[in-house]
């Protein structure tokens, strides 16, 4: 009920005697109110459900039901039970008065009415409701407001976290990129000299072999001292490891120069644009970063690592998020080996043998590159498994987590790249993560 509605309010009144509904309707008729007219409760009731008056005047003594059933069952029905119920009744029943307001009725209208009395009490009584009724809207308008507000904030300080977390996550990364980043350069001095050097003494060397060997062919007989040094020396060995000396330093060299170019991968800079990135790269750069935690140790055997590399096209990347995606979903797998040998006592000599599978190439309908990394761990409990990507959740003890890891990585994944992470996982068999990455 409006302001408006307050002229045109609707009064139901109730009574059995057609004087006292002649009066009652005559002083109300005279103030602009509509009114209904019930000579019975059952009729009062019937019609309350229907026109929701405004306010009801409710004589006790009727036929049939009387006054105080009818306010109590008008009261009990959650439709009807707010309208206000003033009760008339005869200015000795004191009685009466006080088990009408016991029943839920808020005021009185003595007998025989007094005009002024009656039209007194109805209008401060459908004030009362008016107010009653805008204190109501005003209410839910306000608890509106206010869950709006409560969601915002709740929204904003989600975004906070989750800027707060990628924050500290990306200046972890940017850290380790740096040092990474370090180290590749340090290494690139040193090794450019061994690359030129080696080269230079390969070709030395050989053509050191090549003049000894002539001088063998054409002075076949030499001087007793050359005789007895060269099987001292045991020169005709010396001239065959030589070469394998040589190819065996080629081959660290190259190794070296792998790693360098893998540190160079991993640290690339983490900036705010997308590079076309080839995946298998920053995945083999990721395992070489990984690598001296793949080895078997007290708490388990030797992780294998499997590659089932398809043919990719280049893909637009944050190339330090993706990496990082990589090194957390990769550390997961190995901690899930180190947590069940752990518990299950495991041996070096086991049998068992440890293995992370990374499957690449193009999904179904060719829109994404997709990455799987398999392990055949302990899996993922069901009641775990839905709190995985869940800020601050992990399995692990106080101190060996944040459980930041694979939170962030959905964000990076699903947020910074439009794409998709997955998990399926099966206890005592394992766990796949499936990343998607469209293809730009």
């Amino acid at each position: 009920m409006n302001q408006m509605d307050f002229d045109k309010a609707t009064i139901l009144v109730v009574d059995d005697n057609p004087t006292n509904l002649k009066v009652l309707c005559g002083a109300i008729a005279n103030s602009g109110w509509e009114i209904l007219v019930a000579t019975d409760g059952e009729s009062a009731i019937e019609q309350t459900e229907y026109a929701q008056p405004d306010l009801i005047l409710l004589d006790i003594m009727m036929p049939g039901i009387d006054g105080f059933e009818t306010c109590q069952r008008l009261k009990a029905n959650p439709d009807t039970q707010d309208i206000p119920i003033l009760f008339m009744t005869a200015l000795s029943d004191t009685v009466d008065k006080v088990k009408g307001l016991s029943l839920g009725a808020v005021d009185y209208i003595t007998k025989p009415f007094q005009t002024e009395e009656v039209l007194a009490r109805v209008n401060v009584h459908l004030k009362l409701r008016y107010l009653s009724k805008k204190l109501e809207m005003q209410n839910v308008e306000l608890e509106k407001i206010v869950e709006e507000r409560t969601e915002q904030l709740s929204q904003t300080l989600d975004n906070l976290k989750q800027s707060q977390i990628q924050l500290v996550q990306t200046e972890k990364m940017s850290s380790l990129g740096q040092l990474v980043a370090g180290i590749a350069h340090e290494m690139n001095n040193p090794l450019g000299y061994l690359i030129g050097n080696a080269d230079l003494l390969n070709e030395y060397i050989y053509d050191l072999i090549e003049h000894l060997q002539l001088y063998r062919q054409h002075y076949s007989n030499p001087v007793l001292d050359i005789v007895k040094h060269d099987k001292e020396i045991n020169t005709s060995q010396i001239i065959k490891d030589t070469k394998e000396v040589m190819s065996s330093m080629r081959t660290g060299i190259d190794s070296i120069c792998k790693i360098s170019n893998n540190l160079r991968t991993f640290s690339r800079p983490d900036n705010s644009h997308q590079e076309y990135l080839d995946i298998h790269e920053c995945i083999d750069s990721t395992l070489m970063i990984l690598k001296h935690r793949m080895k078997a140790n007290r708490k388990r055997s030797y992780i294998e690592i499997i590659r089932k590399y398809g043919s990719l096209p280049y893909i637009a990347c944050y190339p330090g998020q993706i990496n990082q995606v990589f090194l957390n979903i990769i550390s997961n797998a190995i901690e899930a080996f180190e947590q069940s040998g752990e518990q299950s006592k495991l041996m070096l000599d086991s049998q068992e043998k440890n293995t992370i599978t990374i499957t690449t190439g193009l999904n179904d309908s060719v829109t994404c590159v997709s990455i799987s990394i398999e392990d055949n761990g302990p899996g993922i409990s069901p009641k775990n498994k839905d709190k995985i990507f869940e800020q601050f959740f992990t399995t692990k003890t106080l101190g060996q987590a944040s459980g930041l890891g694979l939170s962030i990585s959905k964000q990076v994944i699903e947020y910074m790249h439009e794409g998709k992470l997955i998990c399926n996982s099966e206890v005592g068999k394992g766990t796949e993560f499936i990343i998607e990455i469209p293809i730009r």
